[in-house]
């Protein structure tokens, strides 16, 4: 069921024909009955920083670390999956086959303080964590000053 929005703002349609007419129009195809099946899904994504790496937390769970791909290009980094699963099984007089296809791509710019040299890549329980290490100089570094 699509409800129509009526905008009590005269200003907008203003120039309009007929103005609550392009209002049903705008309510009907920004419904998410229509919008809902085309957007993509994409695993939640946790990135913080500590004072001596950079860490990212992309829950993907159902995978196995052999399904995700990551690269590095110059400072992009982009976690990908591209998996097919085929299910088959046969009884006497049916067969039924399922397909189920999962892929995605995330992507990310380092910062010029991150050590593209160590990063660390691990998949538990469905999170994949990666730490990237920040450069020495890029770390921050406390000191107690004494007064003299």
């Amino acid at each position: 069921m699509t409800l129509v929005k009526f905008n009590s703002d005269k200003n907008k349609n203003e120039g309009a024909l007929m103005p609550s007419f392009n209002n049903v129009f705008d309510s009907i195809f920004t419904d998410s009955f229509f919008s809902g099946r085309d957007i993509a899904v994409v695993p939640a994504v946790n990135i913080c920083e500590t004072p001596d790496h950079f860490q990212i937390e992309l829950a993907a769970p159902g995978l196995v670390k052999e399904d995700f791909k990551i690269n590095l290009e110059r400072n992009l980094l982009s976690i990908s999956v591209e998996k097919e699963q085929e299910n088959q099984q046969q009884g006497k007089n049916f067969s039924r086959r399922e397909f189920s296809y999962t892929s995605f791509v995330r992507s990310f710019t380092l910062p010029e303080s991150a050590d593209e040299n160590n990063i660390e890549a691990k998949y538990n329980d469905g999170i994949l964590l990666l730490q990237i290490a920040k450069r020495e100089e890029a770390k921050v570094t406390t000191r107690q000053i004494s007064i003299s």
